[in-house]
Parts: C-alpha cells; sequence; structure tokens
C-alpha cells in the first residue's frame, strides 16, 4: 500500500508545554486511522499538523505528489509543512477532506449547495457543482433532502451531509475530527460506517479523532496517543 501522507519527527510545543514529541506516522491509500488518547494527549494536534492547519516545530509533513492527468499516482512524497500560506490553502481546499463535530454547514445554503460549496471556491460553475454534490446523496442515504437547509435536517443527516462535502473535491485524504461526538449511539455507528465505507470506495485515507472505542474500531488502525508520544498502536481487520 503505497503512503499517502506522512509525518516524520513531529514536534509542537505550546509555551512550556510539548503536544507532540517527535511523532512518526504513515497513512495510506484506503487505509483509514484512529487517533485516541486522553484530553490533552496530542491527538487533535497531530490532526490539525497532519492536516496542514497547525505548522510543526520541527520535524516533516509529507504528501503524495498530485496524480497525473492520466490518473496515476505520481511518484514520491513531497513536504507540505514548509509551503507558504496561500499554497498551503490551497493544497487544503484541493486535496483534503474536512468533516468536523457539529458539521459546521452553512445554515443559509441547502444541503446540495453546502455539498457543492468546495467545488465552486476551486472555480466550478456552479450548475456543475451541484450536479456533482447530488450523486452523493443516494449512496450516503439523503435522497430527496438535497434541498432542505441544515437546521431542517437531523444530526445523523447533517454529518451525512459534512462527509458528501468533505468527499466531493475526490479528496486523498479526510480528516475527521470527533465526527460521532454529537450522534447518539445508533446514529453514531451509522455515520461511522458511512465514512469509513465511502472513503475506501473512493480511495481516499481516513485520519480520524475519537474518543469512541467503538467508532475507532471501524477503522483499520488505532493510535493511542499521549503525552506527545504514540503509546500503542493496534490493527484491525477491515471487513
Amino acid at each position: 500500500m503505497s503512503t499517502v501522507l506522512a509525518g516524520h519527527g513531529l514536534v509542537k510545543k505550546y509555551g512550556s508545554t510539548t503536544a507532540l514529541d517527535g511523532v512518526d506516522v504513515e497513512v495510506g491509500e484506503r487505509d483509514s486511522l484512529a487517533i485516541m488518547g486522553p484530553s490533552g494527549s496530542g491527538k487533535s494536534t497531530l490532526l490539525h499538523t497532519l492536516a496542514g492547519i497547525i505548522r510543526p516545530d520541527a520535524g516533516q509533513v509529507l504528501l503524495r505528489g498530485e496524480r497525473r492527468e492520466d490518473g496515476s499516482a505520481s511518484a514520491g512524497l513531497e513536504r507540505i509543512d514548509n509551503l507558504g500560506e496561500n499554497r498551503l490553502s490551497a493544497l487544503r481546499r484541493k486535496r483534503f477532506g474536512f468533516v468536523f463535530q457539529f458539521g459546521q454547514l452553512l445554515p443559509e445554503l441547502p444541503a446540495e449547495e453546502n455539498v457543492a460549496l468546495p467545488l465552486m471556491l476551486e472555480g466550478v460553475p456552479r450548475g456543475e457543482a451541484v450536479a456533482r454534490a447530488r450523486t452523493w446523496f443516494v449512496p450516503l442515504g439523503l435522497e430527496g433532502l438535497e434541498r432542505r437547509r441544515p437546521g431542517q435536517l437531523s444530526g445523523g443527516q447533517a454529518q451525512r451531509v459534512a462527509i458528501a462535502r468533505a468527499l466531493a473535491v475526490e479528496p486523498d485524504v479526510v480528516f475527521a475530527d470527533e465526527p460521532t461526538g454529537a450522534l447518539d449511539q445508533h446514529t453514531s455507528t451509522e455515520v461511522i460506517q458511512l465514512l469509513t465505507f465511502a472513503t475506501r470506495e473512493t480511495g481516499a485515507a481516513l485520519v480520524m479523532v475519537t474518543h469512541d472505542a467503538d467508532v475507532a474500531a471501524h477503522c483499520g488502525r488505532v493510535l493511542q496517543v499521549r503525552d506527545g508520544r504514540i503509546s500503542g498502536h493496534t490493527q484491525y481487520t477491515v471487513v
């Protein structure tokens, strides 16, 4: 399995507190990685560093080169943590998808336009962007909800719209920060099953922070983080 994203020797400090203390991690194509740990362990800092939101004080974040025109993967990894902010922002829009705990959908837009928004921000005409967005509604169990606004959706439906939005740009990696944290257990299971299935089917890697061991068990691997270091690694068989 080829590596899509890697962090080597990642260090991040906040004053006298060391959030990451020389962390190494690699994520492959169609890989699903859950990051767990107690509050203040560094798990969210690790996710945000890999996603290019936080710059490490030391170490490197590497991303697979952009795909060639024929769709094949380019060789090698390219360093991204030292990119300028404009290039890093463009990379996050084009090659990363994000799912947050509370969805962060725009309340004034219908579901289909929330999903289409990342495409439109990249210059895709509105009609084409919405048409591409609509293709996600059936596989994610959202058929018939295209014109509903977030306030008219249940928590589980809103998170599925957020998943569709993350996948709409055909990202290399989807980052999910407590994506089921605001949901009941039954809805949480439905959402995580859809998220892991959809990312595998599209070829995207998934990197997720969660406090829920049942949610983490849907991923292929689980990293335990404590005091800014990897304290454990569990491998699962993904069906």
